[in-house]
């Protein structure tokens, strides 16, 4: 197999491995992992902690926050990603030397070996070499494109699959450690931060997963497991601990089922504990549309997409200033701006619809806003906006509407936390 390394040349402009020293895979890996801004490893030392729900969910949460996800599972002896998000019949697409991901929404995609199995009762009777392998060819043939965010679902323990993942995308990668409160999966798990050291790779986190149950009558959620592991594990070990994330029944049905519980759209200590865990990885994109991140910055006004030049800011009211959930506003206030010229043109009050999940989204798409500003709004509400092509900045807080559009548009708006009370 022939490349361009660009270092040496040829009557045909190739070169190989053996006439220039350079490795045509190594090539590829390198730029595809040039288009891709953060890595993200999902591993435990420990099987059963539930590790691939885990790591689907952190991708559909991301995707569903309008960031571009890759989702690849390199649990080559048992690949669920595919089942779990109800892929299981599905086929990449395949060219000589490459493949496309299969797409789960237009900001996700998917491999997983589980999409190459000529059936899903096939045994992967593989030794280390061919495993390793197998990762390269998913980093290198795969035609990921440009990504926020690469999440790697790998099996249980601190072998090969883990090993190569780290290896190969390199130091910048970071590893978010799933475990269960009870102390014999902790000491495994414990295993798996001391591994990320020695590798030289760095643990974003810890996730303490079926910490408590969740009733499926009430909500409340009880501790019938030892509570509190993974938290003094990542105190322990000096790394961050991203959160709890309850037992509920909802969970394994829709594991089942093939769908992530994020997608229902409903308010539950499961779907909170999700956004509380996702909050700190959009903070690494650096993404000022999802400032979650502690602390407050002030940014900068960007153009929004208009077709003559003027743009339309709705900023959700309640008591003359804004308000700090877009979903319990008085009205909302449309105000028109000159992009060039960065001046408010015209105001306008309008009053929504009553508020029902989905609705003010569409609401505010159809009545031509370009941007919303609000103190708070839950991800399923900024998926919404992200689909209809709407750009949204949370964190804001409360001042009259027009001042709020003045400091945009002087660059000087402090974006805090977002502070959703859903």
């Amino acid at each position: 197999m022939s490349h361009e390394c660009g270092n040496c040349s040829g009557n045909d402009g190739s070169c190989s491995p053996d006439s220039c020293g350079t490795n045509p895979q190594d090539e590829k890996i390198k730029n595809t992992l040039s288009k891709i801004k953060r890595k993200l490893v999902v591993m435990s030392g420990k099987g059963g902690v539930g590790k691939s729900t885990v790591a689907t969910n952190i991708a559909v949460a991301l995707s569903m926050a309008g960031m571009k996800v890759g989702l690849l599972d390199v649990d080559v002896h048992g690949p669920s990603v595919p089942r779990l998000l109800s892929l299981s019949d599905a086929k990449p697409h395949m060219e000589r030397d490459c493949m496309e991901p299969v797409p789960y929404s237009d900001n996700l995609y998917v491999m997983s070996l589980g999409f190459l199995l000529p059936s899903k009762n096939d045994a992967v009777i593989w030794r280390g070499p061919v495993k390793i392998g197998l990762i390269r060819q998913f980093i290198s043939d795969v035609v990921w494109g440009e990504l926020d965010y690469l999440i790697v679902d790998c099996p249980p323990g601190t072998g090969d699959e883990p090993l190569s993942a780290l290896q190969e995308l390199g130091s910048d990668a970071q590893a978010v450690i799933v475990t269960t409160p009870q102390g014999v999966a902790i000491d495994d798990v414990r295993r798996s931060v001391t591994f990320c050291d020695q590798v030289g790779n760095k643990v974003f986190g810890i996730v303490e997963n079926m910490s408590g149950f969740t009733c499926s009558k009430c909500g409340h959620v009880e501790d019938i497991f030892n509570s509190g592991g993974g938290e003094a594990l990542a105190k322990e070990m000096n790394v961050n601990f991203l959160g709890r994330i309850p037992l509920d029944p909802a969970v394994a049905r829709s594991g089942d089922e093939g769908y992530s519980i994020l997608k229902l759209g409903e308010h539950t200590p499961t779907s909170e504990a999700m956004n509380r865990i996702i909050k700190p990885m959009l903070g690494m994109a650096e993404r000022l549309q999802e400032l979650v991140a502690p602390g407050a910055a002030s940014i900068k006004a960007e153009p929004v997409i208009s077709s003559n030049g003027e743009s339309v800011i709705a900023i959700p009211v309640a008591g003359g200033q804004l308000c700090q959930h877009f979903g319990h506003c008085d009205v909302f206030t449309f105000i028109t701006v000159d992009n060039e010229t960065k001046t408010i043109k015209s105001s306008e009050d309008r009053t929504p619809p009553p508020h029902e999940p989905g609705v003010l989204p569409n609401w505010l798409a159809d009545q031509g806003a370009h941007l919303i500003i609000a103190g708070g709004m839950g991800s399923r509400a900024q998926s919404l906006f992200t689909e209809r092509g709407l750009k949204v900045l949370v964190g804001a807080t409360p001042a009259p509407a027009e001042d709020v559009v003045k400091s945009y548009l002087a660059g000087g708006l402090t974006l805090g936390q977002n502070i959703c009370d859903h």
